[in-house]
């Protein structure tokens, strides 16, 4: 059982911009403290921004602009707080409390990330699609494509329906997006205690979720962490390479905004 969203839906946008903040960050410093919290739809994004790295309303407008298409943004900008940069000064520690539990990949997965991103190259608006023991529903927007297809349903084993209710116009202008509210998507069986995105590689949220992730499919078993702010380590292996590792995958993909589009789950 499995659900997957597209990089146009809505609260995919708001983690694209988060993304696309953090990428800014990175562009200005090394190693930039940065934590975004998004909210969208409707002709409106607004933006909360607490960095190291100064953000203004024209470096974040262009960013919404070309992600969302809104012209409209609210932007509050504040410095992030100095107790929590001291806690990273002279090497990068756990940034936060967390748990994470990082799972294999599964099959099933695999076939809806399979048929959602090969729909999304086809018609690249808001889309989702959920699959289960006896069905897989997607739903894709500003595609004519209703009923069951036969053809589908004998590749996927199950009922393949495509949108039941017809067709419909999807995106932020009849919905409404916010950061980090599709990991189930982003992140399929796995746990985490907090979002993936929006956050430097100094969040734990960020930086274990993916080396827990990567673990697991190394491993083909749950891989379970916890970690405390402040730590210098976690079981066993230095949060510094930790963080590495996680930069090292950010930098394959492309940065935190392609990060963002399909999170750990990815076709």
């Amino acid at each position: 059982m499995f659900e997957k969203v597209n990089p146009s839906h809505p609260d995919k946008l708001a983690d694209r911009i988060a993304g696309a903040c953090v990428d800014f960050a990175y562009s200005k410093e090394e190693n930039p403290k940065v934590a975004v919290e998004v909210l969208l739809g409707h002709g409106e994004c607004n933006v909360i921004i607490e960095s190291s790295v100064k953000f203004r309303h024209k470096d974040v407008l262009p960013i919404v602009k070309r992600i969302a298409r809104i012209n409209k943004l609210n932007l509050v900008y504040v410095p992030q707080d100095k107790h929590l940069a001291d806690n990273q000064k002279g090497k990068i520690r756990c940034g936060d409390n967390g748990i994470f539990k990082g799972m294999p990949i599964t099959k099933e997965q695999i076939l809806l990330n399979i048929f959602i991103g090969e729909a999304y190259e086809r018609v690249p608006f808001d889309g989702k699609a959920i699959i289960d023991d006896e069905k897989v529903v997607a739903c894709i927007s500003n595609d004519g494509s209703v009923g069951v297809d036969k053809r589908l349903s004998k590749v996927y084993g199950r009922t393949f329906i495509y949108n039941p209710l017809g067709p419909w116009t999807g995106g932020p202008d009849v919905d409404s997006g916010a950061t980090n509210r599709k990991l189930g998507s982003d992140m399929g069986d796995a746990v985490t205690g907090g979002g993936l995105h929006g956050k430097d590689l100094s969040k734990a949220d960020v930086s274990l979720n993916i080396y827990a992730h990567i673990l697991a499919q190394a491993l083909q078993k749950p891989v379970e962490l916890t970690c405390g702010i402040g730590d210098g380590t976690v079981n066993g292996v230095s949060y510094e390479s930790i963080v590495e590792i996680a930069r090292d995958y950010i930098k394959h993909l492309g940065g935190f905004e392609k990060f963002a589009e399909w999170g750990l789950i990815r076709p």
